[in-house]
């Protein structure tokens, strides 16, 4: 089994700051913007993308990452083994997406998920 840094880190963003830091990443700095929705603006940051996702019910930003693993059961496993804090009812995953969410020791949130080919 082998783990490697995911393409996405997500800032979750509160409401009263989300407008701004949009604005940030698309007119001062420029990046590439590669999606966007009302919850959610996707740029190209280097080789990952950055999400920049509305969440009016946080007060403070917070970064979620992503770490992508080739099985994904023995992955739930280790990580079990090293007490490692799963927190699947912090954001629903779409049906059939074969991943889950971790607590990492500094407390971010972070995705595993089963890389696919």
């Amino acid at each position: 089994m082998a783990f490697r840094g995911g393409q996405n880190i997500a800032l979750k963003v509160p409401l009263n700051r989300w407008e701004v830091t949009v604005a940030f990443y698309r007119d001062t700095v420029g990046l590439p913007q590669l999606q966007a929705t009302e919850e959610s603006v996707v740029f190209q940051y280097g080789s990952q993308q950055l999400w920049v996702d509305r969440c009016p019910h946080l007060e403070t930003t917070e970064v979620w990452l992503e770490i992508l693993t080739d099985n994904l059961e023995h992955a739930a496993q280790l990580l079990n083994t090293e007490s490692v804090v799963r927190c699947d009812d912090v954001e629903p995953l779409s049906p059939g997406f074969r991943a889950f969410w971790i607590r990492n020791p500094a407390g971010l949130v972070t995705l595993i998920a089963e890389e696919t080919n």
